[in-house]
């Protein structure tokens, strides 16, 4: 790949490369927590080299106060019950003693005892709901009978007594069995008169609809007992306490700290076998041609996995257990054993020891296709994440990925490309700078600012361009961080065309890990975990913060999850939008882009997709918070309508005639002749399900009108 210099070098290495943060507290006396602390003296030190940290590097910091220590209070118990059916009132007004000196565990002035005290109370309410749940299902329900309920647990309060608590989980379970017996009321209505199976009563139903309501919960709630153990809830309660400083400071304990790195580097260290959950039991659904499980020749497809063993450690029944529990034991160390215990086909039981090995999870990769529009050929390519591996020399990097894919698409001769951005919510911030050099000519990006210093502006100072022809990059509300500096970058040079919803995600925050504890040289890993610490923003080329806003696209198509509130707007505790000088940049291209937006206007109003589209988001952003019906013949009404809703909207994304789309031709061995079969047939059914994408199809018409507004999109020399 070309040789970009990136400015500064040092800055940059530290955003990604993380840093060992030792214990230090206020006045630099260090925080030592060793082997003979117990648990909970363990638990406190951390909490309060936390606190340490979040009050001297972040951002912007809340002050840690009785008001903050209220804010922890309240927000940790809804953590803990979200829909408000587990504690009682008298419960909130126990645990009350607590709301102004949790400020003070923190900076540790206090023993730790608010988290405790609400875990107690939080078991031994668990298994009392598990009673109560039990209890309802026994018994038939009547839904002839007018009544409602509230699902929303921002939208109600805890219940006053055991009693009220009884009637909210009546109502609940009522709409859960509601749910279920009217579904295979229908299905009885569409199935064959030779099915058997689906020939039984209303009342025979009614009691199916039950059982499948308890046996769903009695799931949920043994895991909650198995996997949220004291451990897991002292990391809720830090991250209830780091959440409220901004909503990308985060903890994460060892296992997640290392799921997170995977998730950067795109590989991880386990047996190379995919999971799944079949009516709770938890099997191998595919498995990675020439990974470990696969070498071993004992583990088959449809094995249960029953337990799980760190070598020659005693095992864990994973009995109970979500596929996610049950990945995080299974991955780990390099060269390190795992022994799993499966129930295979035939019902015997076999352990199987393997070794772990790297597996690269090359699907999270940038990929390209080659669209073909009338006598237009136009690249195509899908990036999930800016992804980084900076572990290993020739570990993968998004920016030579995109730079590999754009290689690709120009042999094919593409008068276009297309960057698909859409659901993609960040990475490294190295890579964006990387990125974004390989369609200018040199200038700067991004500028970056901590909370005391001047901002740092951060360019791309290789002349060369890769690409220089038209450009639209695809966005919507889940593109966020490095998306929205890329999807900026391009904006404000004028090199390309943003398309997508009303605005970004709206994450305008530089976070970096900070390593806790001792750190293991061989792994990498830390014994206490990390926390991802806000500690700076980050701004475009023109000044502005992407921060709360976002990126507004040139051009707005209907979306589907318009109406739903998850962006950094939505948030409470994110912080606010500002703006600074702008940086001294140049325009990339002269071309009339009021003429592009307004053949796409034209195109989009009179479109019968995008206009319904609209219709049913504006529909359902008033209808989805309203009161459940728990009468049947209301049920049916308000289900039908809202069904006929999401229906619609699923058909109009999707064009009744698939677009042209095929592999890259060096491609096409991974996609119709690969030797992981399983991995073969998903990348073939990605192809298929982006061929019909309907604001991919609108995308290609703009990179069209682009082409007929200009002969030839060319960088100014």
């Amino acid at each position: 790949m070309m040789n970009r210099k990136v400015w500064p070098v040092l800055i940059i290495v530290l955003l990604f490369s993380g840093i060992f943060w030792a214990f230090t507290g206020r006045g630099d006396a260090q925080v030592n927590i060793n082997s003979n602390d117990d648990k909970y003296v363990k638990q406190q030190k951390l909490l309060t080299a936390i606190g340490s940290i979040l009050e001297e590097r972040h951002y912007s910091p809340k002050a840690i106060d009785d008001a903050f220590s209220k804010a922890v209070f309240k927000k940790y118990l809804e953590d803990l019950d979200p829909d408000k059916d587990l504690f009682l009132q008298s419960d909130i007004k126990t645990l009350a003693k607590y709301q102004t000196s949790i400020d003070e565990e923190i900076l540790g002035k206090a023993t730790m005892e608010f988290y405790p005290a609400a875990g107690e109370i939080y078991q031994k309410r668990l298994n009392e709901v598990m009673a109560v749940y039990k209890d309802i299902l026994a018994k038939p329900f009547d839904f002839s009978v007018n009544e409602t309920v509230q699902l929303d647990g921002d939208k109600i309060d805890y219940p006053a007594d055991e009693a009220a608590r009884k009637e909210a989980w009546r109502k609940r379970l009522k709409f859960m069995t509601l749910e279920r017996f009217v579904d295979l009321q229908q299905q009885r209505e569409k199935a064959d008169k030779k099915d058997t199976s689906l020939n039984k009563t209303d009342v025979q139903f009614e009691k199916e609809a039950r059982n499948r309501v308890l046996t769903a919960l009695d799931r949920n709630y043994n895991r909650l007992k198995l996997v949220f153990t004291e451990d897991q809830q002292f990391s809720t309660f830090v991250n209830t306490i780091t959440d409220l400083m901004d909503p990308h400071t985060e903890y994460f304990a060892p296992v997640e700290k290392r799921g997170f790195d995977e998730e950067m580097s795109g590989r991880f260290y386990g047996i190379g076998a995919q999971l799944k959950e079949d009516d709770g039991a938890i099997k191998i659904a595919s498995l990675i041609t020439g990974s470990p499980a696969w070498k071993s020749g004992q583990v088959q497809v449809n094995d249960e996995i029953m337990k799980v063993a760190q070598g020659n450690e005693p095992p864990v029944d994973v009995a109970g257990y979500a596929v996610t529990d049950v990945v995080k034991l299974i991955r780990g160390t390099k060269g390190t054993e795992v022994r799993l215990t499966f129930k295979k086909n035939d019902g015997t039981l076999q352990v199987v020891s393997i070794i772990r090995d790297e597996i690269v999870q090359d699907e999270t990769f940038a990929r390209s296709s080659v669209i073909q529009s009338g006598d237009k050929k136009i690249g195509y390519i899908y990036l999930p994440e800016f992804y980084a591996d900076f572990d290993r020399p020739d570990g993968n990097r998004c920016s030579q990925d995109v730079a590999n894919e754009v290689k690709k698409l120009k042999a094919e001769n593409v008068e276009g490309i297309i960057l698909d951005l859409r659901n993609n919510g960040g990475g490294s911030l190295y890579e964006v700078v990387q990125m974004v050099g390989l369609f200018i000519k040199s200038g700067p990006v991004v500028q970056v600012k901590d909370r005391d210093g001047k901002p740092i502006t951060l360019s791309d100072n290789d002349q060369s361009v890769l690409y220089d022809g038209p450009l639209a990059v695809m966005v919507n509300e889940l593109s966020a961080s490095a998306s929205e500096i890329f999807a900026a970058a391009i904006q404000d040079y004028k090199r390309g065309v943003i398309i997508g919803s009303t605005s970004t995600y709206g994450k305008g925050t530089v976070q970096k890990n900070l390593p806790l504890g001792k750190q293991d040289m061989t792994t990498g890993q830390t014994e206490f975990g990390a926390l991802k610490l806000t500690f700076e923003k980050f701004y475009r080329v023109n000044g502005g913060s992407t921060q709360l806003k976002g990126v507004t696209p040139d051009i707005v198509l209907p979306d589907t999850y318009e109406y739903i509130k998850f962006r950094e707007k939505d948030n409470p505790s994110a912080l606010a939008w500002d703006q600074i000088p702008q940086a001294d940049y140049k325009y990339s291209l002269d071309i009339n882009w009021a003429e592009i937006q307004k053949k796409a206007a034209e195109r989009i109003a009179t479109n019968e997709a995008f206009t319904g589209i609209k219709k049913n988001t504006d529909w359902l952003s008033i209808n989805t918070e309203k009161p459940y019906e728990l009468n049947i013949d209301a049920y049916k009404k308000q289900q039908s309508i809202l069904k006929t809703t999401v229906k619609q909207d699923d058909t109009w994304s999707k064009l009744t005639q698939p677009m042209n789309m095929r592999p890259v031709e060096v491609d096409k061995d991974k996609f119709y002749n690969n030797a992981d079969k399983a991995k073969g047939e998903r990348y073939q059914a990605w192809l298929k399900n982006v061929q019909s994408d309907l604001y991919i199809n609108e995308t290609v018409n703009i990179i069209k009108d682009i082409m007929q507004v200009q002969d030839r999109v060319t960088v100014k020399q």
